[in-house]
């Protein structure tokens, strides 16, 4: 083995390079994975209705998948469907590149919907 001698008189081994097969792997938890979903879900619905919890996200990760399940609150009246892929697809992509693995599906569930109070004019009945 040959040491290498630095600048102020240490002497070091050389670095050596280890083949990618040898390096080992590194996992990231499904809570980490969650955690991230949850976050990319709330920046997708944007602002929550009074009294509307945080979207909350599960996660299975089975080798380099993820699965993910999306838990929110969402205000009404609003176009439900459309929300829901924005969140899909804001999740999916937020994982991916964020943690470098692929997301097989994102399941969205609405557990709540919130009335929220209609702005212009007073609708209903008025005496």
């Amino acid at each position: 083995m040959t040491l290498v001698t630095t600048g102020s008189g240490e002497l070091r081994r050389p670095l050596t390079v280890v083949p990618p097969g040898e390096r080992g792997a590194t996992r990231i938890a499904d809570r980490v994975v969650a955690k991230i979903a949850s976050q990319a879900a709330g920046e997708a619905v944007g602002d929550l209705p009074a009294g509307a919890a945080r979207p909350h996200a599960t996660v299975v990760v089975h080798r380099e998948t993820a699965r993910v399940r999306v838990h929110l609150e969402l205000g009404y009246p609003a176009d439900i469907g459309a929300r829901c892929a924005r969140v899909r697809r804001h999740v999916g992509e937020r994982v991916v590149a964020l943690v470098g693995m692929e997301v097989s599906e994102v399941v969205v569930h609405v557990e709540r919907l919130h009335l929220t109070p209609a702005h212009g004019p007073a609708q209903g009945r008025t005496r």
